[in-house]
């Protein structure tokens, strides 16, 4: 559960600039956990091609994208992505916070969040999510939202500008039948 003072909500066109603002904000502390990006992807301009993508496949059922709020600023995000329906009904959930917000539970929080979302708005099964090896903080706010350790995968993601090791986490939401739901 998320403090009062905290919103989270989808992320829409209009987030554009706090968007842009959160990650400049977080260039240096999300550097080691995120993929090489250009010095574009800090722009508004960047961010607007980004955002845009992210609301088109939200629309497309792929992925559902929200943004952590305080006030005006965006402090995170949470993203349940590679949705996939069928027999696996399953998604990927990431997230990341602002290095000004951490240590109040707020990570826990957005994903416990996500699992409700993807439980009873998506219909889904099951949430997987990997961290790297040396990232404890992030396997700690998985087991706190219920994921239990499924395995490793070696070389999993290519992380600011290396192959990474991935500690495997999921969480099984339900035992509904399985089918083809709508987004």
């Amino acid at each position: 559960m998320l403090p009062d003072d905290y919103q989270l909500r989808p992320l829409t066109i209009e987030d554009v600039p706090a968007m842009a603002a959160a990650y400049t904000r977080n260039r240096e502390h999300l550097a080691r956990w995120d993929p090489a990006r250009p010095d574009h992807f800090y722009t508004e301009a960047g961010q607007a091609e980004q955002v845009a993508i992210q609301v088109a496949e939200r629309e497309t059922g792929k992925q559902h994208p929200y943004v952590l709020w305080h006030g005006h600023q965006a402090v995170g995000r949470v993203t349940i992505n590679n949705i996939v329906r069928g027999v696996l009904q399953s998604g990927t959930v990431g997230y990341w916070l602002d290095h000004g917000h951490l240590g109040r539970g707020l990570a826990t929080g957005m994903v416990e969040h996500m699992v409700e979302e993807a439980d009873q708005r998506l219909g889904l099964h099951r949430l997987e999510a990997g961290t790297m090896l040396r990232n404890e903080p992030s396997q700690a706010v998985l087991r706190r939202a219920g994921f239990t350790f499924f395995g490793m995968a070696e070389r999993f993601l290519h992380i600011n500008g290396t192959w990474e090791d991935h500690v495997l986490f999921q969480r099984i939401l339900n035992d509904r039948p399985a089918g083809n739901l709508a987004p």
